[in-house]
């Protein structure tokens, strides 16, 4: 697609995704679980956080960097985890490999990705975070060594998914893995039982997470939070990171949108970790809100599945820069110069016992 093709809006990349995908392939990239209130409200809860603008201040560039476990990355916009890209595009997690480089985005790799590691870290040098699933504990730290050798920076551990969800919208339109579409970077490794009872027996607890953070090579990042207190332990548990996670509506319907769990969860971490937040993310205004409620950074899915769909390694790259430019210019309309200016009371009514300004509330912003 030539760039003067190129949709110019979030809401137009998912339209140009539904138009080129097939129906059932649509039910498993837009759907949720159960009745996908959850999916709803992940972004609705983004809606009901008016940003509130401040004037004639010095913002000058706007800047976006920060350093995040020791890399500095141009934005705090991460690449989430999405499984089965070759599912969207045939270049799959290469194209979205490089179009997330291509903009300084860093990238988490899907355990399930239709692509090596290594083939993956080639197409791009920021995807190199890597996602784990719990495989019982001599396989889970096997796929942590490989991801090390591979070149990655740091593993994301997803904990919310014990068990899959119940997506309706998936069954109606009989989605199901093809053939040929399979998890390359998990060959070898023993898989779990398919049964619930033989899932939830082989779930991890606790301990497990402590002996893996303590075994792997990598730092741990602790995927899939939405309690305060187990936030706590994670980080007792030795996690360098937690993403404030519902799994974007995908496993239980009914839970609060990460939004709205994620300033308690910050609270609790109090700085200890970085806290990273996903889910219902669909502007860079929507990443300042994230900021202003106590996350260090984003990580964004489905909207970079559509440009992936729409437009392979240039969509995903396009949705990215829309989405800096968007937080560059949202930055600019409330007064914030860096990212450390971005603060609670940027969020109309924070503190306010009703949506009101008075004298010297905002004193600190």
């Amino acid at each position: 697609m030539p760039p003067e093709g190129l949709p110019p809006t979030l809401a137009d990349y998912r339209r140009a995704a539904e138009a080129v995908l097939r129906a059932d392939v649509t039910a498993w990239v837009m759907g949720g679980a159960g009745d996908e209130r959850t999916l709803r409200r992940n972004e609705a809860a983004f809606d009901a956080l008016p940003l509130l603008p401040r004037v004639l201040r010095d913002v000058g560039c706007c800047d976006t960097t920060l350093t995040l476990l020791g890399t500095r990355l141009d934005h705090p916009i991460l690449v989430a985890p999405v499984a089965w890209q070759r599912l969207v595009h045939p270049d799959a997690e290469r194209a979205m490999a490089a179009g997330a480089t291509a903009q300084g985005a860093r990238m988490v790799l899907s355990a399930q990705a239709t692509t090596s590691l290594a083939a993956a870290r080639a197409a791009g040098a920021l995807c190199d975070w890597f996602q784990l699933y719990w495989l019982g504990r001599e396989a889970t730290l096997t796929l942590a060594r490989r991801a090390a050798e591979a070149g990655c920076a740091a593993l994301v551990l997803t904990v919310d998914a014990p068990v899959a969800g119940q997506r309706l919208r998936e069954l109606r339109a009989g989605f199901a893995l093809p053939a040929g579409i399979e998890a390359v970077n998990l060959a070898g490794l023993p898989r779990q039982g398919v049964t619930f009872d033989a899932l939830t027996a082989a779930a991890p607890r606790w301990a497990d997470l402590a002996w893996l953070c303590a075994a792997a090579p990598l730092p741990m990042l602790v995927k899939g939070i939405l309690h305060p207190d187990d936030a706590v332990h994670a980080i007792g548990a030795g996690a360098a990171g937690i993403v404030v996670s519902n799994h974007g509506g995908r496993v239980l319907d009914g839970l609060p949108a990460s939004i709205e769990a994620l300033p308690a969860v910050a609270a609790a971490v109090a700085g200890r970790v970085p806290v990273l937040v996903d889910g219902g993310i669909r502007s860079g205004a929507d990443v300042q809100r994230a900021l202003a409620r106590g996350a260090d950074a984003v990580m964004v899915g489905r909207p970079l599945v559509w440009g992936l769909a729409a437009a392979g390694a240039t969509g995903v790259a396009h949705v990215l820069r829309l989405l800096r430019d968007e937080l560059r210019i949202a930055m600019a309309l409330t007064g914030c110069a860096r990212l450390s200016d971005i603060a609670p009371a940027l969020i109309f009514g924070h503190n306010q016992g009703e949506s009101r300004l008075t004298p010297g509330s905002l004193a600190n912003y």
